[in-house]
C-alpha cells in the first residue's frame, strides 16, 4: 500500500480562508508518477527521459517514468526499452494496439504508483522545469495543480483561434465547469487518479473527466513550448472528432438545438403558411410553386438529416458503451523500482 502524504495542521486564519484544504508539510516529498503516452515520438523520447528524470533527480523524491507505447511504427518502444534497461525508475507499457492518446493516458494513470502522478507530453511541449512550482501547490493542500497555456507557440493561427473558439463553446454548454486554454498537463493526488480509475467510459474526453471529478484545484499559467522534434499527430480531422467527443461527452446541448431548431422551423412554416393564405384571398394572387417549394424542401432535408446526425452520435455512444469492451489491451508491462516496491501489478486489461 502507499502511504499517505505527510499532513500538517493548518492554522485558524488558514482554514477560514481555505476550509476545503488540509495543508502538507513544508518539507513534505511524496513518491512522483510522471505518465507520458507517446506515439511515434523516437526523435524526442530518449531527450524526455533525460530532461524529466534531471529535474525529479534535484527534487530528491522517489519516482518512476511511466512510458505509454500507444502502438507506435517506428522505433520508439525500442527506445522506450533501451531506457529502461539502463534506469530501474523507468516503467514501459506497451499496448496491444493503438487505441488513441486518450486511452493511452488513462492506461498510464491505471499502472501508476505515486503518491502523485504527473501528467506530461513526450514532446516536451510542457515543460517538466515546472514540476517543482507544482510541488509547492501539492503542499499547500491542492489535490490538483493544472497547467495553463498563456501562449502557445510554434501552433498555427487557425489551430489557436479553433482552440479558443472550442474551449469557450464547451465552456458555455458543459454542465460541469473545464478550464479554458488548459491541457493534460497537471499534477494530480492519488486519491482524484483513484477517482478517475473508476471513470471507464469508452468514449474519454480526459479534460473534462479532470473537470468532472473536482477536488480542490489551481491553475498555473505558463507558456508552452513547440515540439522539439518531429511533427503533431493531431490533424484537424482528429482535433474536430474530440472536440465532437468532448461536446458529446459533457453535453446534451445539440440535442436541444435540434429541438428548438425543429420548432423554429414548424413556427417559420406555420407563419409562411398564413401569410400566403391572406395573400391569395386579399389579392387573388396565385401562389408560385417550383423554386419556393424547392427552397422549403431542401431546407427541412438539411434540417432533418442534421438532427438525425446529431441523434445518431449519441445512439452510437450507447451502441459502444454496452458492449463492455475493456478500455484498452496490454501487450507488455516492465515494472519501475518504484511499482514494484509499492503495489502489485495492475491488470493487463481493464
Amino acid at each position: 500500500m502507499i502511504a499517505e502524504p505527510q499532513i500538517c495542521q493548518p492554522s485558524p486564519a488558514a482554514v477560514a480562508e481555505h476550509p476545503r484544504l488540509s495543508p502538507r508539510a513544508d518539507d513534505a516529498l511524496p513518491s512522483i508518477s510522471i505518465v507520458a503516452p507517446a506515439y511515434n515520438e523516437q526523435e524526442a523520447i530518449a531527450e524526455f527521459h533525460r530532461r524529466v528524470s534531471e529535474v525529479l533527480r534535484a527534487i530528491g523524491a522517489p519516482y518512476e517514468l511511466v512510458l505509454v507505447n500507444d502502438g507506435s511504427t517506428d522505433h520508439t518502444l525500442a527506445l522506450m526499452h533501451a531506457l529502461q534497461a539502463d534506469d530501474a525508475q523507468v516503467m514501459v507499457v506497451d499496448l496491444s494496439r493503438n487505441f488513441g492518446k486518450e486511452i493511452a493516458l488513462s492506461a498510464g494513470l491505471d499502472h501508476s504508483s505515486g503518491e502523485v502522478v504527473i501528467v506530461l507530453d513526450a514532446d516536451l511541449q510542457d515543460p517538466p522545469e515546472l514540476i517543482p512550482e507544482m510541488l509547492r501547490g501539492w503542499r499547500e493542500g491542492y489535490d490538483v495543480i493544472y497547467g495553463v497555456r498563456s501562449h502557445r507557440d510554434g501552433e498555427s493561427w487557425l489551430k489557436k483561434a479553433t482552440a479558443h473558439l472550442f474551449y469557450r463553446l464547451i465552456g458555455s454548454v458543459s454542465r460541469v465547469e473545464i478550464p479554458r486554454d488548459t491541457g493534460d498537463f497537471r499534477l494530480m493526488t492519488r486519491r482524484v487518479v483513484r477517482e478517475l480509475s473508476r471513470l471507464r467510459e469508452e468514449h474519454r474526453f480526459m479534460k473534462g473527466l479532470f473537470a468532472w471529478v473536482g477536488f480542490p484545484s489551481r491553475p498555473l499559467v505558463y507558456r508552452r513550448s513547440p515540439r522539439l522534434a518531429g511533427s503533431t499527430k493531431w490533424s484537424y480531422w482528429k482535433l474536430w472528432n474530440l472536440a465532437l467527443e468532448g461536446i458529446t461527452s459533457f453535453t446534451i446541448g445539440p440535442l436541444k438545438i435540434a429541438s428548438y431548431l425543429g420548432l423554429s422551423v414548424a413556427f417559420l412554416s406555420l407563419l409562411y403558411a398564413a401569410f400566403v393564405i391572406w395573400k391569395t384571398l386579399m389579392y387573388g394572387d396565385p401562389v408560385r410553386g417550383y423554386p419556393s417549394l424547392l427552397v422549403v424542401v431542401l431546407f427541412l432535408g438539411g434540417v432533418q438529416l442534421i438532427s438525425v446526425g446529431v441523434l445518431g452520435e449519441y445512439i452510437g455512444r450507447i451502441f459502444n458503451e454496452v458492449k463492455g469492451r475493456p478500455l484498452y489491451l496490454v501487450n507488455r508491462v516492465i515494472p519501475s523500482q518504484l511499482h514494484t516496491k509499492t503495489s502489485a501489478s495492475p491488470p493487463e486489461a481493464r
